[in-house]
């Protein structure tokens, strides 16, 4: 891969992407890679999202992008009909209308290294990162530290409490924000990471020896049985704001690499919109 003076084809684009987050690295139920576009077409800047909704769609048009590199699939689940009517429709119609042509990386880019746990990682720099999970023996990702999240160690033991407000500053701002369950005087060296949906890996970060577990999606059972058999303090960000920040490596892997012009949108696609903390709990300490 190397800058040129004419722009990339979107079949250029698409196979750097392909070699960084190959699509056999991905779940048998995922659905990635070039969802629409023509693949001869030229591509001057790209548009990076976490969610394709109408209104990222129409932040990407209004900005000219050529290609939208987006982490999660429009989709992904088999359909009869594109017609414009339905929303996903909609947006088929008028990425095509404009050639804009759409790439999905999702649980291939979540297993990369790096990838989607790396750039969440760096957030608050860990060092000596190893997978939260491994890629399994004999699979197509096996190996090169590939895996579901990343554990490392944090630049100075921070308590759970200090922990919890360094993320709320470090990750993208949403209105849910970051919550936190266990000690918030515990104290926490060594830090799971897991961007997107986590808690099907909390025994994971106990076998890990984390100290806490930074994911999002953390259920109420699951999240309080992990708790109270000592497992790693949890901390639960938006969903969207743990899969953001690998936005960025993309565009500037593309930048360096093809010399397009890029942009991440900072639209928050969380779906939660309002908050309000119980006014009981001004007053009284988190439980411990």
């Amino acid at each position: 891969m190397s800058t040129t003076a004419s722009p990339p084809s979107v079949a250029d684009v698409v196979a750097e992407l392909d070699r960084c987050y190959p699509p056999a690295w991905a779940e048998e139920w995922d659905r990635v890679g070039l969802v629409l576009g023509e693949p001869t077409d030229p591509v001057r800047r790209v548009y990076g999202t976490v969610d394709v909704v109408p209104e990222t769609v129409a932040e990407a048009l209004a900005a000219g992008a050529d290609l939208i590199v987006a982490h999660h699939p429009l989709l992904l689940r088999g359909v009869s009909s594109v017609a414009p009517t339905t929303w996903k429709g909609r947006i088929v119609h008028d990425l095509i209308r404009a050639g804009v042509a759409l790439y999905v990386a999702h649980t291939n880019a979540d297993i990369a290294a790096p990838g989607v746990s790396d750039a969440l990682a760096a957030r608050f720099g860990l060092t000596g990162l190893r997978p939260l999970q491994p890629s399994a023996a004999g699979s197509a990702a096996a190996g090169g530290g590939r895996g579901i999240g990343r554990v490392g160690e944090l630049p100075a033991p921070l308590t759970l409490a200090e922990l919890t407000e360094r993320a709320a500053a470090v990750l993208p701002a949403t209105v849910w924000g970051v919550r936190a369950g266990g000690d918030p005087a515990r104290i926490v060296r060594t830090l799971a990471v897991s961007g997107g949906s986590g808690d099907g890996f909390l025994a994971a970060a106990t076998a890990a020896g984390a100290d806490a577990f930074l994911t999002s999606d953390l259920r109420h059972h699951p999240a309080g049985e992990h708790l109270a058999a000592g497992g790693p303090a949890l901390l639960d960000a938006a969903h969207w704001a743990t899969e953001r920040p690998w936005l960025d490596d993309v565009a500037a892997h593309l930048r360096a690499g093809f010399g397009v012009e890029t942009v991440v949108s900072d639209l928050d696609t969380d779906p939660w919109t309002v908050h309000a903390a119980a006014p009981a709990m001004d007053d009284k300490e988190p439980r411990p």
